[in-house]
């Protein structure tokens, strides 16, 4: 678990990127361009900052093909290894196979590809830069011969970012500022630079970069045309499966929480709409759902997520606050876990240490559920769809009136807290789901309330000096 974020957002100032898109792979979320006519096949160049969701399987990030023998791919293997490599006439050369593993769900990373098969010298004509550093650990390094195509900038060739040239492993997570330079080959300080105080890589402003024939520039800023380049070339994408909802403000200029699925002891959850979803098995008994990404320490922190409660007396969603995610992890136990706040959907009762504080109102499908937590106070606060329960008032400070304390809780893992949810089934077949919003929402939101900062997007009004979990108002009030 993380609790201090490796990002590349916690460096002030510079060039903000508004906005990613977000990939589903169970919703085979892809986009795809087929070029009018041919570019440079030797020299290119592409850029472009993501985070992953889902670890573990084949995902790939984006290919070019001209049929099932003449492909360019890239994208990382179950192992969470990236491979690079062209495959041409049938044969397959392994540009590159990193040693380094991906596996940090919490992180944006920035990648570019430099390629330059004109080069004399063969080790100059493939590199790979990860946050403006060249990456020269490889399991497998094959230089591309000199003047070798790759299949990039074909005229015809379908490019796909997304998914695999097999039209069958897609990416799962999110993508912001994806920037392909046709006849170009440049390296990562073109894109990005180290922050002078934290030392941090953040992206830099690329409008000004010349494009070539078939560049592009996607920045994810339509969320009616996600596929729109802004390049002044109008290489736009087609989206496919893709829609305004899967434009997302969390980007790698202000990384928001999401839930974890690389938790320890999580056996019971599946996760999607990058991280911020997860649905239990429907075992009987206590099932772990997930927590937060980021703990907290200190400041007020506003969340909301909607429930699906299935029908019956033993579904029984339970959502709250816990001050060790690891303790909860391993025991899969919520009715009997100490060091947790809950509030459960089928009685409303709201406990602390597995005891009662209070009955408030059940909650069942659509109801949308807030979580107001004053960690300055040692405070958090429950509402349902508007109503804050216990006729609590977050902006009670220190009185905290309807709130219930966090002082005592068995324990906390370096004094953080952590939003979580789960169930506590009383029979097989139940499950509890939970569509998180810390800020950057997977589902239509018909109001839409922005945080102090103006951060955030909320169906409910933000109390004030409360803020959306996300690196900005963390490196402020963290």
């Amino acid at each position: 678990m993380s609790l201090i974020i490796p990002a590349n957002t916690l460096a002030s100032g510079g060039f903000a990127v508004d906005n990613s898109c977000r990939f589903n792979d169970g919703s085979s979320d892809y986009l795809t361009r087929t070029p009018s006519s041919s570019g440079n096949r030797d020299k290119y160049t592409l850029s472009f900052w993501f985070k992953r969701s889902g670890i573990g399987t084949v995902q790939k990030f984006f290919n070019a093909k001209v049929d099932g023998s003449n492909f360019t791919e890239f994208g990382f293997e179950s192992s969470d290894v990236m491979q690079i490599y062209n495959y041409n006439s049938g044969s397959v050369r392994m540009l590159r196979e990193t040693n380094r593993v991906f596996r940090d769900v919490s992180a944006w990373y920035h990648l570019v590809l430099k390629y330059d098969s004109s080069q004399s010298t063969a080790s100059d004509r493939f590199k790979i830069y990860i946050n403006g550093v060249e990456e020269t650990s490889f399991s497998s390094s094959t230089e591309p011969a000199l003047n070798e195509d790759s299949n990039l900038n074909v005229s015809s060739a379908v490019n796909t970012l997304g998914r695999s040239q097999g039209d069958t492993y897609y990416f799962d997570g999110y993508m912001a500022e994806v920037v392909l330079l046709d006849g170009t080959a440049l390296a990562a300080d073109s894109f990005g630079e180290f922050d002078e105080d934290s030392g941090i890589f953040k992206p830099i402003d690329v409008s000004g970069l010349t494009f070539g024939t078939n560049g592009f520039y996607l920045d994810f800023e339509n969320s009616s045309a996600l596929g729109n380049d802004v390049s002044g070339n109008n290489n736009d994408f087609t989206a496919n499966n893709l829609t305004a909802i899967d434009q997302s403000t969390d980007t790698c200029t202000n990384n928001f929480a999401t839930l974890n699925p690389i938790q320890a002891a999580l056996s019971s959850a599946t996760f999607s709409e990058g991280n911020l979803k997860s649905v239990t098995a429907g075992t009987a008994g206590e099932n772990f759902g997930g927590g937060s990404s980021i703990g907290v320490a200190s400041g007020k922190w506003y969340f909301e997520a909607k429930a699906t409660v299935g029908s019956g007396s033993a579904d029984r969603n339970v959502i709250g606050v816990t001050g060790e995610l690891s303790n909860i992890a391993y025991n899969k136990s919520y009715t009997g876990t100490s060091s947790t706040v809950q509030y459960q959907s089928y009685n409303g009762k709201v406990l602390k240490n597995n005891s009662d504080v209070y009955t408030g109102s059940t909650y069942a499908t659509g109801n949308i559920i807030q979580i107001a937590l004053d960690i300055d106070n040692l405070h958090v606060y429950f509402g349902k769809d508007g109503t804050w329960q216990n006729s609590g008032n977050p902006e009670s400070g220190a009185t905290g009136t309807g709130a219930v304390d966090l002082v005592a809780l068995t324990s906390t893992t370096d004094g953080f807290y952590f939003i979580y949810h789960g169930d506590n089934s009383g029979a097989s077949g139940p499950v509890s789901t939970f569509e998180f919003n810390f800020g950057s929402p997977a589902f239509s939101i018909s109001s839409g309330n922005a945080d102090g900062n103006g951060y955030g997007n909320f169906e409910y009004a933000v109390p004030s000096s409360y803020y959306s979990l996300n690196t900005k108002n963390l490196a402020e009030y963290g």
